[in-house]
Parts: structure tokens; C-alpha cells; sequence
């Protein structure tokens, strides 16, 4: 069985990677994070002409119609570039749609949304309240309103519709723009992945028509690995900065790398890169060919990507020495995303546990 890419998937690598370069370098990159809205117009625009929010969309939305691996490709080079953008949000709450929305809501949302013209994204976390995908206690009232708070909403405030999950597993649109929506900032462990606290006080909100328990779950599991993606893209990275200094950085008349101390982080480093990213593939794979085993899959890549992105991103730092530790250096920006993707969608112990009860099945 063949496991590599195909060519298709390696043009889009190689699109990805030239096309990252080229608008978000790390100066870039430090200039957005210090911005309101994290990203620009222009931007967004260009990655929309990509395809790229419609890439695992189906052909009859306006999507791409491709799988799981095509979307990780795109996600591990994001990761690798840092890139602030509000594309994963706008796909995860699109995938949401594909699940559980009916065709009216699918048509009315997805088709702009894989045009680029329309921004989405999903609120997860109600205000106190533990990780899990059915955690939320939030109901519509009888008149089929929406009153409760969800917090570390990724890019709210520029996004045009959010699907907000509820209690039992249940979904529910709502316009930003709609009355009783109130968007404010949250402080962020990430300053490349704004974060916003969502203030529902009687909103019109519509239910997503369906409840596919199985469908909801597949696309949660593909978030997660897009997440995994992302984590073994900026290991890589850090990974790459780490190695490179310690050839150019002498001490005694010999660069640092020749030391064991250092030599050997920089080999865990790999060891531990090279395991997510066997992890992370596998798991897409199962998305597009093995849905039952896919959800166990994608648990497992995000658990070890989830923590080896941190650990890794860590190392890097020490291999850096005092100036690792300064604002001006670029290596904080992409230890704070690795950690805090590493909590995101469930942290590594969460995931560890399911992977163990799903073995028990």
C-alpha cells in the first residue's frame, strides 16, 4: 500500500509553501499579530481565489470536493508559516454544516463560504465549562432563542455567521450581525489566533435540521487533525531555526550542534516531529478511506502532535539559548501557538482517554 502523495496533493504542498512564503513572512507575521483583526482583507482574498476554504467542501456546494489528506497538506503548511488566518475557524464551522446541516442551510452558507466570500466560525466553550464536544448546556427557549455566553471564539468578530454548539450535541446559526450578538475580545496565550467572547441575549437562532451523531463526531475528528497538521508544521519549523543556529552558533571554537547536550535534543526533536507527522497523515487517511477507525485515529494525532508541537517548539528555545527568551525573537510566537493548539479541541490527556476507551469497544 502506497502512502505517499499523490502528485495532485504534492502540487498543492508546493503551492502552499511557495504561496506562504511569499505573503506571510515572519515580519509579516509580527505585524499582524499586533493589528485588531489579526489579518487583511487582501489576504483573505487571495487565499479565497487559492480555494483553500472549499478544499474538503463537497462539489455540489461550491467546494473542491477533496479529503482529509488535501486539507492537512494545506494545514501543516500554515503551521510552518505561522500564518494568521481565520481559515481553520471558517472551515471547522463549515464542516459542521456539512454534517448536520440540511441541503437549504448547506446551499445558503457553504456555497459563499468556498468562495471566499463568506467567513464562519464555531463556538465551542460555554463560560466555565470543561472541553468535550457535547459539553455545552446551552438550549433554545421555546421561542427558539439562544441566551448564554461561549467563550474563546476563534476570529468572531470577523466572521459573517457562527454556529454555536448546544446542549446534546445540537447546532445553531446565527448571523453575527443579529440582534442580542455582542463580540468582544479575549486575552490569548496566541497572538497569531484572536480569540473573542460571545454574548447571546435572546437571539434568533436556527437549528441545524439534523443530528447525524456519527457525521458530527467524523467532523470534529477532522478538526482535530487539522489541528495535528498545523502542530507538526510549526515543530518543523522551530525544528529547522533550532538546527540552523546550532550549526552557525560557536562556543570554544566549535559550533553548539557538536556538542551531545544539543545534538541529541535536536535528534528528539526530529523523532518527535517525524512521529506526529506519521500520526496526523494516518489519520487523514482514515477520515477519507476508514471513517470507523477515524475517529480513534485522529485522537491519537492529536494527543501526540498536540504535545510534541509544545515540546518540541520548547527545545528549540533552549537550543537558542538567552536570545531564544526575547520578544525579538520570532520563536516565542510559534511556542505560544504550539501550546496553545496543544489545549485546543480537547488537550492531550482528553484525547489519550478516548483513544483508550474507543480500544475497549
Amino acid at each position: 500500500m502506497n502512502f505517499e502523495f499523490s502528485d495532485d496533493q504534492q502540487a498543492i504542498k508546493r503551492t502552499a509553501r511557495e504561496f506562504l512564503d511569499a505573503r506571510y513572512r515572519l515580519e509579516v507575521v509580527r505585524e499582524l499579530a499586533g493589528s485588531d483583526r489579526g489579518f487583511t482583507d487582501e489576504q483573505w482574498a487571495a487565499i479565497g481565489e487559492l480555494g483553500w476554504p472549499g478544499v474538503i467542501l463537497p462539489e455540489a456546494y461550491g467546494g473542491l470536493g477533496l479529503g482529509a489528506v488535501e486539507l492537512i497538506v494545506i494545514e501543516e503548511e500554515l503551521g510552518y508559516a505561522l500564518a494568521p488566518t481565520p481559515l481553520l475557524s471558517t472551515i471547522s464551522a463549515a464542516l459542521l454544516l456539512v454534517a448536520a446541516g440540511s441541503d437549504e442551510q448547506r446551499r445558503r452558507w457553504l456555497e459563499p463560504i468556498a468562495a471566499g466570500e463568506t467567513r464562519a466560525t464555531l463556538a465551542l466553550y460555554d463560560a466555565g465549562q470543561p472541553w468535550a464536544p457535547d459539553a455545552s448546556r446551552l438550549v433554545a427557549d421555546a421561542g427558539g432563542t439562544l441566551t448564554g455566553t461561549k467563550v474563546a471564539v476563534p476570529d468572531a468578530a470577523g466572521c459573517d455567521v457562527l454556529v454555536i454548539a448546544g446542549a446534546g450535541g445540537r447546532h445553531f446559526l446565527v448571523e453575527s450581525g443579529a440582534p442580542g450578538v455582542e463580540i468582544t475580545p479575549e486575552a490569548s496565550l496566541d497572538p497569531t489566533r484572536r480569540l473573542y467572547r460571545v454574548e447571546l441575549e435572546g437571539v434568533p437562532a436556527e437549528p441545524l435540521a439534523e443530528d447525524r451523531g456519527t457525521a458530527v463526531e467524523l467532523a470534529y475528528a477532522t478538526i482535530a487533525t487539522a489541528l495535528a497538521a498545523e502542530s507538526v508544521g510549526v515543530g518543523q519549523r522551530t525544528m529547522e531555526m533550532a538546527v540552523a543556529y546550532a550549526k552557525e552558533r560557536t562556543q570554544f571554537d566549535r559550533p553548539i550542534g557538536s556538542y551531545q547536550a544539543v545534538s541529541h535534543q535536536c535528534a528528539q526533536m526530529l523523532l518527535e516531529i517525524e512521529g506526529s507527522r506519521s500520526l496526523t497523515y494516518g489519520a487523514a487517511w482514515a477520515l477519507d478511506h476508514d471513517p470507523a477507525g477515524a475517529v480513534r485515529a485522529a485522537s491519537m494525532a492529536k494527543a501526540y502532535a498536540g504535545d510534541a508541537g509544545w515540546r518540541v517548539s520548547g527545545s528549540a528555545l533552549q537550543v537558542h539559548g538567552g536570545i531564544g527568551f526575547t520578544w525579538e525573537h520570532d520563536l516565542h510566537f510559534f511556542l505560544k501557538r504550539a501550546i496553545a493548539n496543544a489545549h485546543v479541541f480537547g488537550e492531550g490527556q482528553w484525547h489519550r482517554e478516548r483513544v483508550f476507551a474507543l480500544a475497549a469497544v
